[in-house]
């Protein structure tokens, strides 16, 4: 890694934050921090890298942003305004970080402005790499950017940390961002590969960065150690010729130990206050990497915590993966008879894994036709054409 592609991973969202709480005005911190990033290509070559490179980033890019500002408000028809004062490089970045990522995720925003504003300018993904990843087109998410920031400087969402009251709700906005990109990544929709490995790796530097601004925080460590543990099957989960393979059928040996490892020692972290549904769900998944066959994986307790988390969180969706687990732990037909009511509620009438999770149930019990019948209904329903695909042949019996 090149100082300056370092500095784009390690300080980039930094600058960006410290720039835009001073100017209140995210398009024009972004701006400018870009700017001077070209510029440094330019001139680290040949002047040689700054011994603090985040900090003459800050200040280069200051100068850039007022240079506009003041550009601006001598144009005829303007209201003259003072200059913001200048931030102070390289004193609390964290804060200024934390400050970004919870603006990118206020709750006033649509959560579809909420995840292209925090890959956007928290990320550093381009416009066109956020519209590939969403399966949009480029101008379409330039505009939804566009609007989102408009908000944030129309409607005055301020930069600053909110009081530790309102940093709750705040945070969670903020693990749904997070979760809902690292799952169109893991489990990709429309055209293109089952996985989107880069989009995973992508959301994981996120949450690495806001557990490290926020170490204590155990649905924000359980939601890491999710992360890790979900992807350290990514190898596995396709053939040579971009097969999905059933998680029954996978390889363990081309799992990521190395990630299992550390979220192991996350999840060890937390327990010292109230457990939340991302800590829940990153001890079902290590259960699930624990066993090194898919005969031993420990349904019963996986069963148990799906309960709990049906408890803390109910929703028809946890119903449908703890029927699934119940259906390992105490036969089909305990848990058809969870899965009857989803099923007639009809509020996940268009989810492709209930149908999946009916059809394997029904398969094991015994009900061929209706299994059938239900592949091919999640088969309909699915978006991905290499999951589509997977279901089609088990629909076919093969």
């Amino acid at each position: 890694m090149t100082p300056l592609e370092r500095a784009f991973r390690e300080d980039r969202a930094q600058v960006v934050a410290t720039l835009a709480r001073r100017l209140g005005d995210l398009q024009l911190a972004e701006d400018a921090v870009s700017e001077e990033f070209a510029a440094a290509a330019v001139t680290w070559p040949s002047a040689g890298v700054p011994d603090r490179p985040g900090a003459w980033l800050t200040t280069t890019a200051w100068r850039k942003a007022l240079d506009v500002l003041r550009r601006d408000r001598s144009e005829p028809g303007t209201v003259d305004a003072p200059v913001p004062p200048a931030p102070e490089p390289g004193l609390q970045r964290e804060d200024a970080l934390l400050q970004l990522v919870l603006t990118c995720c206020h709750p006033a925003l649509a959560i579809e402005a909420r995840v292209a504003l925090t890959l956007r300018h928290v990320a550093g993904l381009s416009v066109a790499q956020i519209a590939a990843g969403f399966l949009v087109p480029e101008e379409t998410m330039a505009k939804r950017l566009v609007r989102a920031r408009t908000k944030i400087r129309q409607t005055a969402i301020s930069f600053e940390l909110p009081e530790p009251e309102g940093l709750a709700e705040r945070l969670s906005s903020v693990q749904t961002v997070l979760y809902l990109v690292f799952t169109e990544g893991h489990r990709a929709s429309g055209d293109g590969p089952a996985i989107r490995g880069e989009l995973c790796e992508e959301v994981i530097w996120l949450a690495r960065q806001v557990h490290r601004l926020l170490p204590g925080d155990g649905e924000t460590t359980g939601l890491l150690a999710l992360m890790l543990l979900q992807h350290s099957r990514a190898g596995a989960r396709h053939d040579e010729s971009g097969r999905l393979v059933p998680f029954a059928e996978q390889d363990r040996a081309r799992w990521d130990e190395r990630a299992i490892a550390e979220a192991r020692h996350l999840l060890s972290t937390t327990g010292r206050g109230p457990v939340g549904p991302y800590q829940l769900q990153a001890a079902i998944a290590a259960l699930h990497a624990a066993a090194t066959t898919a005969d031993e994986v420990n349904w019963p307790r996986i069963a148990d915590l799906y309960g709990l988390l049906d408890r803390v969180a109910p929703s028809p969706v946890v119903t449908v993966n703890r029927a699934v687990a119940v259906g390992r732990a105490d036969g089909p037909r305990a848990a058809l008879a969870l899965l009857q009511p989803v099923l007639a509620e009809g509020r996940l009438a268009d989810y492709a894994p209930l149908y999946a999770a009916h059809a394997d149930l029904l398969e094991r019990a015994g009900d061929g036709h209706a299994a059938v019948e239900a592949w091919r209904r999640a088969a309909e329903l699915t978006r991905n054409p290499a999951e589509q695909a997977a279901l089609e042949r088990r629909a076919g019996g093969t």
